[in-house]
């Protein structure tokens, strides 16, 4: 299949995904036209307040009309108002999504990096003593949960030793101190769990046949692992990383309540607790988008490390 073919299915199938989700989201949230009025105008609102504003935002309409209009404003960028925090969603929203992406992008880069390169070691040597400890490692981080590592990692580099501020407000601006706490929560356990996947499929890789020839005709190790089994080692690896851009955005919501760090995650979660039904609207379906992009960007790459299956084949 053709990578415009390819990319013309995929969008399809996005695009249907975010329809049948975004009806799904709106059937949950505003099925019942009367608590969407509680929501909005408070408990302590008249039934005759309530009936003015159901009558003059267009909830007298058939269900099936609702929808269509409240996904075309969507698309066109009207999120609505923030029933809490009285201001526009998207205002809210896109800064708060910004904030989120730097986190997120700073724990992507340190699972990366630490996650392949101890996975690429382990797999070199399968059975040797630096396998044995990465494995070890790898395995005790991936079943320690976020918020024990948070309280953990807290506990001895706040508390005991006063190294890093608990807290990551980024009251007085943008700080790199108030970072390294709530990225390394957040790569330490998909670091270990990546480790291990590559460690698999480079171990498997370095067992074939193509690698014994180079090595009966006398290439180096780094020229091995570089040329010949770098490339095919990082299929299933990359198809895990791209895995995790869905857990780092439902994952940085425990990382930012802890922390106190002003992102995506707090915003839905203050956004769910006020019970604030426009906000948790636009929450819910950028967090779809953000999943359904992952896995057309994951495919896509697939192909590239792989030219030899087809694009349309893992789809």
């Amino acid at each position: 299949m053709s990578l415009g073919r390819f990319l013309i299915r995929k969008t399809a199938i996005a695009i249907a995904t975010m329809v049948a989700v975004s009806f799904l989201i709106f059937l949950a949230l505003e099925v019942n036209v009367e608590e969407v009025a509680v929501k909005v105008l408070g408990q302590y609102s008249t039934a005759e307040q309530r009936a003015a504003w159901l009558l003059q935002n267009g909830y007298n309409d058939p269900f099936a009309i609702r929808y269509l209009r409240w996904l075309g404003n969507f698309v066109t960028g009207d999120w609505g108002q923030s029933t809490f925090f009285r201001a526009p969603v998207m205002d809210m929203v896109l800064p708060r999504l910004a904030a989120s992406a730097i986190l997120a992008g700073g724990a992507l880069l340190v699972i990366v990096v630490f996650g392949l390169g101890l996975g690429i070691l382990a797999g070199m040597r399968p059975g040797s003593l630096l396998d044995r400890v990465i494995s070890v490692f790898s395995v005790v981080t991936t079943s320690i949960p976020d918020f024990a590592s948070a309280v953990f990692l807290s506990g001895i580099f706040v508390f005991w030793l006063g190294l890093l501020p608990g807290a990551s407000t980024m009251i007085s601006g943008f700080s790199l101190s108030e970072l390294i706490l709530p990225v390394s929560v957040l790569g330490l356990y998909s670091m270990g769990y990546l480790a291990r996947v590559t460690r698999a499929s480079m171990a498997d890789v370095m067992n074939t046949h193509y690698i014994r020839t180079a090595r009966l005709k006398g290439a180096g190790m780094a020229r091995i692992v570089l040329r010949h089994a770098l490339r095919n080692a990082l299929i299933t690896p990359v198809t895990v990383i791209m895995l995790q851009l869905p857990w780092l955005l439902s994952g940085v919501i425990v990382v930012e309540v802890f922390y106190a760090y002003k992102g995506f995650g707090t915003l839905l979660y203050d956004a769910a607790l006020n019970q604030d039904i426009y906000l948790i609207e636009a929450c819910a379906m950028i967090s779809v988008l953000v999943v359904v992009l992952s896995q057309i960007l994951s495919d896509l790459i697939y192909g590239w490390l792989n030219p030899r299956i087809e694009l349309g084949a893992k789809a």
